[in-house]
């Protein structure tokens, strides 16, 4: 049986063409991507050793071998953290730790400043299990139409799943939720396992269990919306992390003119129709 760690290595290794890390290609081969061989002679460890890390055989790597691993994989900063957090799951220290804490849902009253403070722009605190937790009018003038904040407690993972409007608001749908799933796994293990056994794995399938067991690092670019009332937005999303609160500070920033002037529009007040005097 494999390993969240086996199985973002081997997949990791099997998307990597062996040209682009400066190796000669080997020619066609049933399987695609880095041989195992090339792998571990650039890591430097055996390639018995990182077959047994890849089917599940060895769950603690040193930290040493983890870190030639990333080096060997040419991981990036994100994807180097990702592998750190699923050695850690997988050589069972996930024990009672901030990790088995129900994530928070108050919000300290220094963040709620902030976030006044950045009115009348687009901007959420939310958690790894999507929740929106504080919001800027901004945001609710761009989000309302999506249905997002339709719920007495919205969230970003369940909407994209199970509202099918969600589909055609966020234009990059699949990156999307590729994303808010990979937060899944940083997120508290008791309640996320809960949230997710309960609900998402049964009205989300196979959609979101596939992604949930993909574990690979997505992309984060530009959010386009394709909005009912403006047309398309482009919004550039600057994360600040909260860590100590296991919450994100998002900022949404327009990414062009057009939105600029789409993004006013919708945060101006309706005008009030004619009344008949009589």
């Amino acid at each position: 049986m494999g390993t969240p760690l086996g199985d973002f290595v081997r997949a990791k290794r099997d998307s990597i063409q062996p040209e682009a890390l400066g190796l000669p290609s080997h020619g066609r081969r049933r399987s695609p991507g880095l041989r195992r061989q090339d792998l571990a002679t650039r890591a430097g460890i055996s390639v018995e050793y990182l077959t047994r890390l890849e089917q599940g055989r060895d769950r603690n790597p040193s930290v040493a071998v983890v870190n030639a691993l990333a080096d060997a994989l040419s991981l990036d900063p994100a994807e180097r953290n990702h592998l750190r957090h699923l050695t850690k799951i997988t050589g069972g220290e996930c024990v009672a730790d901030s990790r088995l804490v129900p994530p928070r849902r108050e919000v300290r009253p220094s963040v709620l400043e902030t976030l006044r403070l950045l009115e009348p722009g687009v901007a959420m605190v939310t958690n790894r299990l999507g929740d929106i937790l504080a919001r800027t009018s901004g945001y609710d003038a761009v989000m309302s139409a999506s249905g997002l904040l339709d719920p007495e407690r919205p969230n970003l993972t369940r909407h994209l799943f199970t509202d099918p409007r969600a589909r055609t608001f966020f234009m990059d749908w699949d990156d999307l939720a590729d994303q808010q799933t990979f937060d899944l796994w940083l997120a508290p293990s008791g309640e996320h396992a809960e949230w997710v056994g309960a609900e998402l794995a049964l009205v989300g399938e196979p959609e979101f269990t596939n992604r949930l067991n993909h574990r690979a690092v997505p992309r984060r670019g530009t959010l386009r919306i394709d909005h009912p009332s403006v047309g398309e937005l482009r919004l550039l999303r600057e994360t600040l992390e909260l860590p100590g609160d296991a919450q994100q500070l998002v900022v949404l920033l327009p990414a062009d003119d057009q939105t600029v002037r789409a993004v006013d529009e919708l945060r101006r007040p309706p005008r009030e129709g004619l009344r008949a005097i009589s």
